[in-house]
């Protein structure tokens, strides 16, 4: 079995996920959420791009981006932004309110995660054992965060509103058991709790991709349907792998089994770019992994992307991001948690090379 393709996309994109509040809806009700631009540094530090997500754990509500038809969400229904737009969940389409925004700028000793109770428009806190009555709708909400640039194949396969409706697995789904233990967490607050709702969410939007994935269109394209496309697949897999080999369209095309024409074809098709482009692009966020999580120097991150020369290198990091990497390390790293501590590099720090 090759390597598994969408797991190294996660791993290198720095998926990270958080429960940040449960929201409690009457019969009439209504909650404007903002850009994730404009929270994001609050809700998500460090984080490159911010996606909110809403889990419908009891009853049902609708949901709409600015200048989008609204759907309806039912009891285990998933509802992700994964572009970050301002959005509105209500009982009923077309209600509006002012944005939410204070809830999201609060002490962290004060969230973790909080309620909110809403009637009509107005946002209140809640306690956590407060009884949710037989007709009102319950949210578990979060956000997820990811890095965007230099390059994110997943992010731009996504569509802006990830719906995600329950699968009739019962109690055994995945999305079940999040919301029972969310509810378990966030009412008994006990030490430790804060990580397993961040890892379970995590899980979560694994679990939405593939299940997004699993029910594409067999006539669809992008990045993820050419995850299941054999020859595509086969060579992103490929690519992935040995990302710094000297790879040519001729030698990955003989590996997948087609001719080379055939295979550019294919790539465009799906991908949208031709093989070597793709490999280039990805090559290009593997540096920006490395120069943001490591302390490895210029001269070593060329080399384990598969550039023999430093010039070489800083010159299609430079074309990529509109930074020389040792800048674009500086303004990455300016804030990051855990900055080269997590992960030992190589070298020496790095230069303005």
């Amino acid at each position: 079995m090759g390597l598994d393709t969408l797991s190294d996309v996660l791993r290198r994109i720095h998926l990270r996920g958080t429960l940040l509040f449960h929201v409690v809806g009457g019969s009439d009700w209504v909650v404007e959420a903002p850009p994730a631009s404009d929270i994001a540094a609050a809700v998500m530090p460090g984080a490159g791009h911010v996606m909110s997500y809403h889990v419908v754990a009891s009853g049902s509500c609708w949901a709409a981006l600015a200048g989008e038809p609204p759907v309806r969400a039912g009891r285990g229904d998933v509802l992700v932004c994964a572009r970050g737009d301002a959005h509105v969940l209500s009982s009923a389409p077309g209600m509006r309110a002012g944005y939410a925004v204070n809830p999201f700028f609060v002490p962290a000793s004060e969230r973790a995660p909080f309620f909110l109770r809403v009637r009509g428009s107005q946002v209140t806190p809640s306690r956590a054992d407060a009884e949710v009555a037989g007709d009102e709708t319950t949210l578990i909400c979060g956000f997820f965060g990811c890095d965007s640039q230099p390059f994110n194949p997943l992010l731009a396969n996504l569509p802006r509103l990830l719906q995600v409706r329950h699968r009739g697995d019962g109690e055994h789904s995945l999305i079940a058991r999040f919301i029972r233990t969310a509810v378990v967490e966030s009412a008994d607050q006990r030490p430790g709790g804060e990580a397993v709702l961040e890892r379970l969410s995590e899980m979560m939007f694994v679990d939405l991709v593939r299940g997004y994935l699993e029910g594409l269109p067999s006539d669809h394209t992008g990045w993820l349907a050419g995850l299941r496309d054999r020859f595509v697949g086969r060579a992103l897999a490929l690519l992935h792998e040995r990302p710094a080999h000297r790879w040519t369209v001729d030698a990955l095309a003989d590996r997948v089994g087609l001719s080379r024409s055939a295979l550019h074809d294919r790539f465009l098709l799906f991908i949208g770019r031709a093989p070597m482009q793709y490999l280039n692009s990805w090559r290009m966020q593997l540096a920006a992994d490395l120069l943001a999580h490591t302390d490895a120097n210029i001269v070593s991150v060329a080399l384990q992307v598969g550039y023999e020369s430093e010039a070489a290198f800083v010159r299609a990091f430079k074309r990529s991001t509109g930074l020389p990497p040792g800048h674009w390390r500086r303004e990455r790293t300016r804030g990051l948690p855990g900055h080269a501590a997590a992960r030992s590099g190589t070298g020496t720090p790095a230069t303005d090379g």
